[in-house]
Protein backbone atom coordinates (compact mmCIF):
# COMPACT_ATOMS: atom_id res chain seq x y z
CA UNK A 1 0.00 0.00 0.00
CA UNK A 2 1.57 3.55 -1.20
CA UNK A 3 0.56 5.95 1.69
CA UNK A 4 1.40 8.47 -0.45
CA UNK A 5 -1.60 8.09 -2.53
CA UNK A 6 -4.39 7.82 0.39
CA UNK A 7 -5.77 10.69 2.25
CA UNK A 8 -7.34 11.14 5.73
CA UNK A 9 -10.40 13.04 7.23
CA UNK A 10 -10.91 12.65 11.06
CA UNK A 11 -13.83 14.55 12.48
CA UNK A 12 -14.50 15.77 16.07
CA UNK A 13 -18.48 14.65 16.06
CA UNK A 14 -20.35 14.86 18.67
CA UNK A 15 -20.68 11.36 20.23
CA UNK A 16 -17.66 9.79 18.23
CA UNK A 17 -14.27 10.87 17.05
CA UNK A 18 -13.64 9.12 13.67
CA UNK A 19 -10.49 8.83 11.09
CA UNK A 20 -11.01 7.40 7.55
CA UNK A 21 -8.79 6.87 5.38
CA UNK A 22 -9.58 6.82 2.00
CA UNK A 23 -6.92 4.93 -1.32
CA UNK A 24 -6.93 6.83 -4.43
CA UNK A 25 -9.59 5.98 -6.04
CA UNK A 26 -11.56 7.69 -2.84
CA UNK A 27 -12.57 4.86 -1.07
CA UNK A 28 -12.58 4.00 2.51
CA UNK A 29 -9.89 1.33 3.40
CA UNK A 30 -9.01 1.99 7.39
CA UNK A 31 -11.08 3.57 10.19
CA UNK A 32 -10.45 4.58 13.62
CA UNK A 33 -12.60 6.00 16.28
CA UNK A 34 -13.27 7.12 19.60
CA UNK A 35 -16.76 7.18 21.66
CA UNK A 36 -17.92 10.61 23.48
CA UNK A 37 -20.44 12.46 24.74
CA UNK A 38 -20.74 16.15 26.25
CA UNK A 39 -21.30 17.41 29.88
CA UNK A 40 -23.53 19.71 31.18
CA UNK A 41 -20.88 21.82 33.69
CA UNK A 42 -22.53 24.73 35.82
CA UNK A 43 -25.42 24.78 32.84
CA UNK A 44 -22.72 24.78 29.86
CA UNK A 45 -22.70 22.22 27.30
CA UNK A 46 -18.77 21.38 26.80
CA UNK A 47 -16.12 18.81 26.10
CA UNK A 48 -13.23 19.01 28.17
CA UNK A 49 -9.86 19.61 26.76
CA UNK A 50 -8.19 17.05 28.28
CA UNK A 51 -11.02 14.57 26.50
CA UNK A 52 -10.43 16.17 23.03
CA UNK A 53 -6.60 15.28 23.20
CA UNK A 54 -6.91 11.94 24.45
CA UNK A 55 -10.10 11.42 22.05
CA UNK A 56 -7.82 12.67 18.96
CA UNK A 57 -5.10 10.43 20.22
CA UNK A 58 -7.07 7.53 20.53
CA UNK A 59 -8.69 8.07 17.48
CA UNK A 60 -5.86 8.29 15.41
CA UNK A 61 -4.09 4.96 17.36
CA UNK A 62 -6.88 2.99 16.42
CA UNK A 63 -6.51 3.54 12.96
CA UNK A 64 -2.92 3.15 12.70
CA UNK A 65 -3.50 -0.42 14.00
CA UNK A 66 -6.17 -1.12 11.60
CA UNK A 67 -3.98 -0.09 8.50
CA UNK A 68 -1.37 -2.28 10.30
CA UNK A 69 -3.97 -4.95 11.27
CA UNK A 70 -5.54 -5.14 7.40
CA UNK A 71 -1.71 -4.01 5.03
CA UNK A 72 1.09 -4.75 7.52
CA UNK A 73 1.58 -1.07 7.03
CA UNK A 74 3.10 0.83 9.67
CA UNK A 75 1.15 4.63 9.43
CA UNK A 76 3.47 6.91 9.38
CA UNK A 77 2.41 9.52 6.46
CA UNK A 78 -0.15 10.11 3.92
CA UNK A 79 -0.84 12.37 0.96
CA UNK A 80 -2.99 15.13 2.55
CA UNK A 81 -4.74 15.46 6.30
CA UNK A 82 -8.16 17.65 7.31
CA UNK A 83 -9.58 18.04 10.50
CA UNK A 84 -13.59 18.55 10.63
CA UNK A 85 -15.51 18.80 13.47
CA UNK A 86 -18.89 20.22 15.05
CA UNK A 87 -19.28 23.85 14.24
CA UNK A 88 -19.96 27.17 15.73
CA UNK A 89 -19.53 27.48 19.73
CA UNK A 90 -16.73 29.02 21.34
CA UNK A 91 -13.04 28.46 22.61
CA UNK A 92 -11.25 31.72 23.42
CA UNK A 93 -7.27 31.65 23.83
CA UNK A 94 -4.94 34.31 24.67
CA UNK A 95 -1.69 35.45 23.31
CA UNK A 96 0.37 33.42 25.16
CA UNK A 97 -1.95 30.71 23.69
CA UNK A 98 -3.97 29.94 26.94
CA UNK A 99 -7.51 28.65 27.07
CA UNK A 100 -9.23 31.50 28.74
CA UNK A 101 -12.89 29.91 29.32
CA UNK A 102 -15.05 26.47 28.87
CA UNK A 103 -15.20 25.07 25.44
CA UNK A 104 -19.16 26.43 24.68
CA UNK A 105 -20.70 23.92 22.26
CA UNK A 106 -23.30 24.25 19.45
CA UNK A 107 -25.66 22.46 21.77
CA UNK A 108 -26.13 25.88 24.43
CA UNK A 109 -28.72 28.23 24.18
CA UNK A 110 -27.44 30.92 26.56
CA UNK A 111 -26.79 33.63 23.92
CA UNK A 112 -30.36 34.19 23.19
CA UNK A 113 -29.76 38.50 23.92
CA UNK A 114 -26.48 38.34 21.77
CA UNK A 115 -28.76 36.75 18.88
CA UNK A 116 -30.79 38.91 18.56
CA UNK A 117 -29.44 42.24 19.17
CA UNK A 118 -27.00 41.17 16.26
CA UNK A 119 -29.82 40.06 13.98
CA UNK A 120 -31.12 43.33 14.02
CA UNK A 121 -27.68 45.26 13.81
CA UNK A 122 -26.56 42.97 10.98
CA UNK A 123 -30.01 42.67 9.24
CA UNK A 124 -29.19 38.71 8.76
CA UNK A 125 -30.23 36.14 10.98
CA UNK A 126 -27.16 35.03 13.88
CA UNK A 127 -28.20 32.10 15.64
CA UNK A 128 -27.31 31.38 19.40
CA UNK A 129 -25.12 28.48 18.83
CA UNK A 130 -22.78 30.84 16.47
CA UNK A 131 -19.44 31.88 17.29
CA UNK A 132 -20.14 35.33 17.64
CA UNK A 133 -22.99 34.95 19.34
CA UNK A 134 -21.28 33.47 21.93
CA UNK A 135 -18.42 36.47 21.73
CA UNK A 136 -21.29 39.21 21.99
CA UNK A 137 -22.90 37.73 24.84
CA UNK A 138 -19.36 37.41 27.02
CA UNK A 139 -18.78 40.81 26.02
CA UNK A 140 -22.83 41.97 26.95
CA UNK A 141 -21.96 39.35 30.05
CA UNK A 142 -18.71 41.72 31.32
CA UNK A 143 -17.13 38.69 31.41
CA UNK A 144 -13.21 38.96 32.62
CA UNK A 145 -11.45 37.33 29.89
CA UNK A 146 -13.20 39.04 26.86
CA UNK A 147 -10.05 41.93 27.25
CA UNK A 148 -7.59 38.96 27.00
CA UNK A 149 -8.74 37.30 23.67
CA UNK A 150 -6.10 36.81 21.24
CA UNK A 151 -7.52 33.88 18.97
CA UNK A 152 -10.52 32.95 18.89
CA UNK A 153 -11.97 29.65 17.14
CA UNK A 154 -13.81 26.61 16.68
CA UNK A 155 -12.84 22.75 17.65
CA UNK A 156 -11.95 22.21 14.12
CA UNK A 157 -9.63 25.37 14.14
CA UNK A 158 -8.41 24.67 17.40
CA UNK A 159 -7.01 21.19 16.02
CA UNK A 160 -6.00 22.62 12.89
CA UNK A 161 -3.94 24.91 14.85
CA UNK A 162 -2.07 22.44 16.93
CA UNK A 163 -1.42 20.20 13.63
CA UNK A 164 0.41 22.93 11.36
CA UNK A 165 0.25 26.10 13.64
CA UNK A 166 -2.28 28.51 11.31
CA UNK A 167 -4.65 30.33 12.82
CA UNK A 168 -6.77 29.44 9.56
CA UNK A 169 -10.17 27.42 8.84
CA UNK A 170 -11.97 26.94 5.21
CA UNK A 171 -15.02 29.25 4.82
CA UNK A 172 -17.77 26.71 5.52
CA UNK A 173 -16.09 26.27 9.01
CA UNK A 174 -15.85 30.22 9.51
CA UNK A 175 -19.95 30.63 8.13
CA UNK A 176 -20.68 29.67 11.40
CA UNK A 177 -18.45 31.65 13.01
CA UNK A 178 -19.64 35.24 11.33
CA UNK A 179 -21.01 35.73 8.13
CA UNK A 180 -19.58 35.27 5.00
CA UNK A 181 -19.85 37.04 1.67
CA UNK A 182 -19.41 34.45 -1.06
CA UNK A 183 -18.26 36.93 -3.47
CA UNK A 184 -14.93 37.19 -1.93
CA UNK A 185 -14.93 34.08 0.21
CA UNK A 186 -14.02 35.99 3.34
CA UNK A 187 -16.31 37.37 6.24
CA UNK A 188 -18.48 40.50 5.65
CA UNK A 189 -16.88 43.59 6.08
CA UNK A 190 -19.61 45.72 6.48
CA UNK A 191 -21.03 43.29 9.64
CA UNK A 192 -17.38 42.98 10.39
CA UNK A 193 -17.57 47.07 10.89
CA UNK A 194 -20.46 47.07 12.74
CA UNK A 195 -19.65 44.49 15.09
CA UNK A 196 -16.48 46.43 16.18
CA UNK A 197 -18.82 49.31 16.89
CA UNK A 198 -20.65 48.16 18.56
CA UNK A 199 -17.88 46.33 20.82
CA UNK A 200 -14.86 48.60 20.74
CA UNK A 201 -13.10 45.55 19.64
CA UNK A 202 -10.87 44.54 15.75
CA UNK A 203 -12.59 41.58 14.88
CA UNK A 204 -10.23 40.83 12.37
CA UNK A 205 -7.29 40.31 14.65
CA UNK A 206 -8.93 37.70 16.24
CA UNK A 207 -10.74 35.22 14.31
CA UNK A 208 -8.89 33.24 11.91
CA UNK A 209 -8.31 33.69 8.18
CA UNK A 210 -10.57 32.32 6.00
CA UNK A 211 -9.13 29.57 2.87
CA UNK A 212 -10.90 28.07 0.36
CA UNK A 213 -11.44 24.01 -0.56
CA UNK A 214 -8.40 23.09 -2.47
CA UNK A 215 -6.39 25.63 -1.35
CA UNK A 216 -3.06 24.10 1.28
CA UNK A 217 -4.34 25.78 4.86
CA UNK A 218 -0.34 24.72 6.08
CA UNK A 219 1.57 21.59 6.20
CA UNK A 220 2.04 19.14 9.48
CA UNK A 221 4.47 20.05 12.26
CA UNK A 222 7.06 17.93 14.30
CA UNK A 223 5.05 19.44 17.18
CA UNK A 224 1.35 19.08 15.17
CA UNK A 225 2.68 15.40 14.25
CA UNK A 226 3.76 14.64 18.26
CA UNK A 227 0.52 15.57 19.50
CA UNK A 228 -1.33 13.88 16.84
CA UNK A 229 0.85 10.41 16.92
CA UNK A 230 2.63 10.76 20.44
CA UNK A 231 4.53 7.19 19.77
CA UNK A 232 6.62 9.62 16.84
CA UNK A 233 5.79 7.00 14.17
CA UNK A 234 3.79 9.68 11.97
CA UNK A 235 6.19 12.41 9.95
CA UNK A 236 6.31 16.18 9.76
CA UNK A 237 5.21 17.53 6.09
CA UNK A 238 2.09 16.07 5.21
CA UNK A 239 -0.15 18.90 3.51
CA UNK A 240 -3.08 19.47 5.32
CA UNK A 241 -6.69 21.03 4.19
CA UNK A 242 -8.99 23.93 5.39
CA UNK A 243 -10.37 22.49 8.43
CA UNK A 244 -14.20 22.30 7.80
CA UNK A 245 -17.30 21.65 10.16
CA UNK A 246 -19.51 18.97 10.02
CA UNK A 247 -22.40 20.50 7.63
CA UNK A 248 -19.47 21.01 5.09
CA UNK A 249 -17.97 17.83 4.90
CA UNK A 250 -21.66 15.95 5.05
CA UNK A 251 -22.32 18.14 2.04
CA UNK A 252 -19.50 16.66 0.40
CA UNK A 253 -19.90 13.29 1.51
CA UNK A 254 -23.68 13.40 0.18
CA UNK A 255 -21.91 15.08 -3.09
CA UNK A 256 -24.43 17.97 -2.07
CA UNK A 257 -22.24 20.94 -2.94
CA UNK A 258 -24.00 22.11 -6.23
CA UNK A 259 -26.27 24.44 -6.55
CA UNK A 260 -30.28 23.06 -5.65
CA UNK A 261 -28.74 20.05 -4.18
CA UNK A 262 -29.20 19.13 -0.63
CA UNK A 263 -28.56 16.73 2.45
CA UNK A 264 -29.70 16.04 5.92
CA UNK A 265 -27.83 14.85 8.48
CA UNK A 266 -29.31 13.29 11.17
CA UNK A 267 -27.30 11.89 14.71
CA UNK A 268 -27.11 13.91 17.83
CA UNK A 269 -28.39 16.80 16.39
CA UNK A 270 -30.25 17.16 12.56
CA UNK A 271 -29.58 19.83 10.34
CA UNK A 272 -30.36 20.60 6.36
CA UNK A 273 -28.44 22.14 3.71
CA UNK A 274 -29.72 23.63 0.35
CA UNK A 275 -27.44 24.97 -1.57
CA UNK A 276 -29.64 28.17 -3.25
CA UNK A 277 -29.77 29.75 -5.97
CA UNK A 278 -31.28 33.17 -4.58
CA UNK A 279 -30.70 35.43 -2.22
CA UNK A 280 -33.58 34.50 0.90
CA UNK A 281 -35.15 37.02 3.69
CA UNK A 282 -34.05 36.95 6.87
CA UNK A 283 -35.50 33.90 9.13
CA UNK A 284 -35.05 33.07 12.59
CA UNK A 285 -35.10 29.19 11.60
CA UNK A 286 -32.65 29.39 8.91
CA UNK A 287 -29.25 30.29 8.64
CA UNK A 288 -26.57 31.10 5.82
CA UNK A 289 -23.32 29.78 5.47
CA UNK A 290 -21.84 28.39 2.76
CA UNK A 291 -20.46 25.24 1.49
CA UNK A 292 -16.43 24.66 1.18
CA UNK A 293 -15.96 26.49 -1.69
CA UNK A 294 -18.21 29.17 -0.44
CA UNK A 295 -21.40 29.12 -2.57
CA UNK A 296 -24.61 30.10 -0.30
CA UNK A 297 -26.38 27.56 1.81
CA UNK A 298 -29.93 27.84 3.55
CA UNK A 299 -28.88 25.88 6.68
CA UNK A 300 -31.98 24.00 8.42
CA UNK A 301 -30.06 23.56 12.04
CA UNK A 302 -32.29 21.56 15.06
CA UNK A 303 -30.51 20.72 18.31
CA UNK A 304 -31.90 17.94 18.96
CA UNK A 305 -32.24 14.43 16.91
CA UNK A 306 -31.25 10.79 18.59
CA UNK A 307 -30.56 11.42 21.56
CA UNK A 308 -34.18 10.30 23.04
CA UNK A 309 -34.59 7.87 20.92
CA UNK A 310 -30.88 6.47 21.96
CA UNK A 311 -32.44 6.64 25.40
CA UNK A 312 -35.53 4.79 24.83
CA UNK A 313 -34.01 1.58 23.19
CA UNK A 314 -30.91 1.87 25.76
CA UNK A 315 -34.11 1.03 28.01
CA UNK A 316 -35.37 -1.43 25.91
CA UNK A 317 -31.82 -2.96 26.30
CA UNK A 318 -32.49 -3.39 29.85
CA UNK A 319 -35.60 -4.54 29.74
CA UNK A 320 -34.12 -7.78 27.47
CA UNK A 321 -31.51 -8.19 29.87
CA UNK A 322 -34.10 -8.26 32.66
CA UNK A 323 -35.73 -11.08 31.02
CA UNK A 324 -32.46 -12.67 30.47
CA UNK A 325 -31.87 -11.71 26.88
CA UNK A 326 -28.46 -11.25 25.42
CA UNK A 327 -29.17 -8.64 22.68
CA UNK A 328 -26.78 -6.74 20.02
CA UNK A 329 -27.23 -3.27 20.34
CA UNK A 330 -27.35 -2.97 16.48
CA UNK A 331 -29.64 -5.15 16.51
CA UNK A 332 -31.95 -3.91 18.92
CA UNK A 333 -31.68 -0.73 17.14
CA UNK A 334 -32.74 -2.16 13.72
CA UNK A 335 -35.61 -4.25 14.88
CA UNK A 336 -36.90 -1.09 16.88
CA UNK A 337 -36.72 0.66 13.84
CA UNK A 338 -38.22 -1.32 11.17
CA UNK A 339 -40.95 -2.04 14.01
CA UNK A 340 -41.94 1.80 13.16
CA UNK A 341 -42.52 0.75 9.64
CA UNK A 342 -45.88 -1.30 10.94
CA UNK A 343 -47.52 1.62 12.78
CA UNK A 344 -50.08 4.33 12.04
CA UNK A 345 -49.01 7.23 9.53
CA UNK A 346 -50.50 9.32 12.23
CA UNK A 347 -48.48 7.32 14.94
CA UNK A 348 -52.32 6.58 16.35
CA UNK A 349 -52.45 9.90 18.52
CA UNK A 350 -49.15 9.38 20.45
CA UNK A 351 -46.82 12.49 21.15
CA UNK A 352 -42.79 13.12 21.76
CA UNK A 353 -40.47 15.90 21.90
CA UNK A 354 -37.05 14.98 21.96
CA UNK A 355 -35.82 18.04 23.46
CA UNK A 356 -32.81 17.44 25.41
CA UNK A 357 -31.60 20.66 25.24
CA UNK A 358 -33.47 24.16 23.61
CA UNK A 359 -34.32 24.57 20.49
CA UNK A 360 -33.88 27.94 18.46
CA UNK A 361 -36.63 27.05 15.71
CA UNK A 362 -39.07 26.39 18.61
CA UNK A 363 -38.25 28.99 20.54
CA UNK A 364 -36.86 27.24 23.91
CA UNK A 365 -33.90 27.67 25.53
CA UNK A 366 -33.72 24.70 27.54
CA UNK A 367 -35.42 20.82 26.38
CA UNK A 368 -37.22 18.28 28.27
CA UNK A 369 -37.78 15.00 26.41
CA UNK A 370 -41.27 14.39 26.70
CA UNK A 371 -43.65 11.59 25.70
CA UNK A 372 -47.66 11.68 25.50
CA UNK A 373 -50.84 10.36 24.65
CA UNK A 374 -54.53 10.26 24.87
CA UNK A 375 -56.56 7.81 26.28
CA UNK A 376 -57.74 6.70 23.21
CA UNK A 377 -54.55 6.35 21.75
CA UNK A 378 -53.56 3.49 19.71
CA UNK A 379 -50.33 2.51 22.13
CA UNK A 380 -48.45 0.17 20.65
CA UNK A 381 -44.53 -0.51 19.86
CA UNK A 382 -44.88 0.66 16.39
CA UNK A 383 -46.61 3.40 16.94
CA UNK A 384 -44.59 4.14 20.07
CA UNK A 385 -41.36 3.90 17.55
CA UNK A 386 -42.73 5.51 14.96
CA UNK A 387 -43.55 8.84 17.28
CA UNK A 388 -40.18 8.94 17.97
CA UNK A 389 -38.72 8.88 14.40
CA UNK A 390 -41.00 11.80 13.56
CA UNK A 391 -40.62 13.95 16.47
CA UNK A 392 -36.49 13.44 15.59
CA UNK A 393 -37.50 15.32 12.41
CA UNK A 394 -40.43 17.42 13.27
CA UNK A 395 -38.47 20.30 14.09
CA UNK A 396 -36.30 20.38 11.17
CA UNK A 397 -39.63 19.77 8.82
CA UNK A 398 -41.03 23.40 10.50
CA UNK A 399 -37.77 25.03 9.04
CA UNK A 400 -37.97 23.59 5.48
CA UNK A 401 -41.59 24.80 5.31
CA UNK A 402 -40.01 28.23 5.62
CA UNK A 403 -38.07 27.29 3.04
CA UNK A 404 -40.05 25.38 0.44
CA UNK A 405 -43.10 27.30 1.11
CA UNK A 406 -42.48 31.17 1.59
CA UNK A 407 -38.81 30.93 -0.02
CA UNK A 408 -39.94 28.78 -3.10
CA UNK A 409 -36.24 27.02 -2.45
CA UNK A 410 -35.80 24.46 -5.39
CA UNK A 411 -34.40 20.92 -4.45
CA UNK A 412 -33.35 18.78 -7.15
CA UNK A 413 -31.55 15.91 -5.42
CA UNK A 414 -31.67 14.94 -1.54
CA UNK A 415 -29.64 13.08 0.36
CA UNK A 416 -30.00 11.41 4.24
CA UNK A 417 -26.56 10.65 5.63
CA UNK A 418 -25.89 10.13 9.80
CA UNK A 419 -27.37 7.19 12.16
CA UNK A 420 -30.82 7.65 11.44
CA UNK A 421 -30.42 6.19 8.92
CA UNK A 422 -28.38 3.65 9.44
CA UNK A 423 -31.13 0.68 9.58
CA UNK A 424 -31.80 0.40 5.64
CA UNK A 425 -34.87 2.32 4.05
CA UNK A 426 -36.60 3.20 7.95
CA UNK A 427 -35.33 6.74 8.33
CA UNK A 428 -35.17 7.60 4.75
CA UNK A 429 -38.87 6.79 4.27
CA UNK A 430 -39.44 8.90 7.28
CA UNK A 431 -37.34 11.95 5.93
CA UNK A 432 -39.50 11.63 2.48
CA UNK A 433 -42.44 11.64 4.14
CA UNK A 434 -41.70 14.64 6.21
CA UNK A 435 -40.31 17.04 3.08
CA UNK A 436 -42.60 15.06 0.60
CA UNK A 437 -39.70 14.67 -1.81
CA UNK A 438 -37.21 11.49 -2.61
CA UNK A 439 -34.47 10.95 -0.50
CA UNK A 440 -31.55 9.03 -1.15
CA UNK A 441 -28.68 7.33 0.69
CA UNK A 442 -25.47 6.48 -0.80
CA UNK A 443 -23.34 3.39 0.07
CA UNK A 444 -20.07 5.48 1.87
CA UNK A 445 -23.09 7.83 3.95
CA UNK A 446 -21.98 5.38 6.87
CA UNK A 447 -18.60 7.06 7.22
CA UNK A 448 -19.91 10.48 7.07
CA UNK A 449 -17.80 13.65 7.70
CA UNK A 450 -14.74 12.41 8.29
CA UNK A 451 -14.73 10.71 4.93
CA UNK A 452 -15.99 13.82 3.45
CA UNK A 453 -12.88 15.58 4.99
CA UNK A 454 -11.02 12.85 3.73
CA UNK A 455 -12.63 14.00 -0.13
CA UNK A 456 -11.59 17.80 1.00
CA UNK A 457 -7.96 16.51 1.83
CA UNK A 458 -7.73 14.33 -2.00
CA UNK A 459 -9.37 17.60 -3.91
CA UNK A 460 -6.49 19.61 -2.38
CA UNK A 461 -3.83 17.62 -3.77
CA UNK A 462 -5.38 15.88 -6.53
CA UNK A 463 -7.77 18.36 -8.32
CA UNK A 464 -7.06 19.60 -12.14
CA UNK A 465 -6.26 23.59 -12.12
CA UNK A 466 -9.46 25.62 -12.91
CA UNK A 467 -11.13 22.51 -11.69
CA UNK A 468 -14.42 23.40 -9.05
CA UNK A 469 -15.29 21.08 -6.08
CA UNK A 470 -18.84 20.17 -7.99
CA UNK A 471 -17.04 19.23 -10.72
CA UNK A 472 -14.09 17.10 -9.26
CA UNK A 473 -17.14 15.26 -7.27
CA UNK A 474 -19.12 14.54 -9.70
CA UNK A 475 -16.54 13.44 -12.05
CA UNK A 476 -13.63 11.93 -9.86
CA UNK A 477 -15.72 10.23 -6.78
CA UNK A 478 -18.61 9.99 -7.23
CA UNK A 479 -19.38 9.09 -11.16
CA UNK A 480 -20.16 5.33 -10.01
CA UNK A 481 -21.23 5.78 -6.80
CA UNK A 482 -24.41 3.57 -5.71
CA UNK A 483 -27.03 5.03 -4.36
CA UNK A 484 -31.02 3.62 -2.74
CA UNK A 485 -33.95 6.66 -3.49
CA UNK A 486 -36.82 6.13 -1.63
CA UNK A 487 -40.48 8.03 -1.99
CA UNK A 488 -42.57 8.54 1.07
CA UNK A 489 -46.24 6.82 -0.18
CA UNK A 490 -48.72 9.51 0.12
CA UNK A 491 -50.33 8.43 3.36
CA UNK A 492 -47.06 8.06 4.91
CA UNK A 493 -47.17 12.20 3.57
CA UNK A 494 -50.49 12.95 4.85
CA UNK A 495 -49.51 11.18 8.53
CA UNK A 496 -46.67 13.31 8.81
CA UNK A 497 -48.46 16.68 8.18
CA UNK A 498 -51.31 15.56 10.98
CA UNK A 499 -48.53 14.89 13.53
CA UNK A 500 -46.92 17.90 12.74
CA UNK A 501 -50.44 19.82 12.88
CA UNK A 502 -50.67 18.16 16.16
CA UNK A 503 -47.16 18.58 17.19
CA UNK A 504 -47.47 22.84 17.35
CA UNK A 505 -50.43 22.96 18.37
CA UNK A 506 -49.09 20.96 21.66
CA UNK A 507 -45.76 22.62 21.97
CA UNK A 508 -46.79 24.50 25.23
CA UNK A 509 -46.55 21.43 26.95
CA UNK A 510 -43.09 21.36 26.40
CA UNK A 511 -42.52 24.60 27.41
CA UNK A 512 -44.43 23.92 30.25
CA UNK A 513 -42.28 20.99 30.98
CA UNK A 514 -39.70 23.21 31.06
CA UNK A 515 -40.86 25.42 33.37
CA UNK A 516 -42.37 22.91 36.08
CA UNK A 517 -39.48 19.95 35.90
Amino acid sequence: MDLKTTALGIELGSTRIKAVLIDKDHLPVASGDYEWENQLVNGIWTYSMDKIHEGIKTCFANLKKDVQDRFGVKLDTVGAIGVSAMMHGYLPFDKDGKQLAEFRTWRNTITGEAAEKLTNEFGFNIPQRWSIAHLYQAVLNKEDHVGDIAFLTTLAGYIHWRLTGMKVMGVGEASGMFPIDSEVCDYNEEMVQKFNALTGMNLRSILPQVVSAGDLAGTLTEAGAAFLDPSGDLKEGIPVAPCEGDAGTGMVATNSVRVRTGNVSAGTSDFAMIVVDHDLGVHREIDMVTTPDGAPVAMVHCNNCTSDINAWVSLFGEFASLMGLEVNKGELFTKLFKAAVDGDPDCGGLMSYNYFSGEGVTDLDEGRPVFARMQNSKFSLANFMRTHLYSALATLKIGMDILQREECVTIDKLYGHGGFFKTPEVGQRILSAAVNAPVSVMETAGEGGPYGMALLAAYMIRHDEGESLPDYLDGKVFAGAKSVTIMAEAKDVEGFAEFLSSYVKALPVEKTATEVL
